[in-house]
């Protein structure tokens, strides 16, 4: 009985796996144009993907980020922080992040449809805007 048990949670966890690997993780690294304190990116996002982009900065800086998108959002991270951290800053169309960086090192933007729309498996197209000054 309890080995059936065991084989059966088992089936269920394989089963589920799947489903997990699906969601993907796309990683973009940020390089400002020489002379300039800026850049713009486009991409889009589907279901639960998550675009992630990384950008250098000093503590002190400014750092102004926002989106245009119908549905995707983002979320800025302080460097050593991820998407399990608590994020500095969640954003969404229309309500850019404007804020003096607390320390030195890479910050990451993550792009990302809400749970309501990732469901749905709805696809985003997006323009990011990123300025460090």
């Amino acid at each position: 009985m309890r080995t059936k048990l065991y084989a059966a949670a088992l089936g269920l966890v394989l089963l589920g796996m799947p489903a997990v690997a699906k969601d993907k993780i796309t990683t973009h690294q940020v390089h400002f144009q020489k002379g300039t304190s800026s850049a713009t990116m486009k991409g889009s996002v589907k279901g639960y993907d998550t675009v992630l982009y990384k950008l250098g900065a000093k503590a002190g800086q400014t750092m102004r980020v926002s989106i245009d998108s119908k549905h995707a959002n983002f979320n800025v991270y302080a460097p050593g922080k991820g998407m399990g951290d608590q994020a500095l800053f969640l954003g969404e169309p229309g309500i850019p992040y404007v804020g003096k960086l607390p320390a030195d090192g890479t910050y990451t933007i993550s792009v990302y449809l809400m749970r309501n729309e990732a469901r749905r498996g709805t696809t985003a197209p997006f323009t990011l805007h990123a300025e460090v000054k």
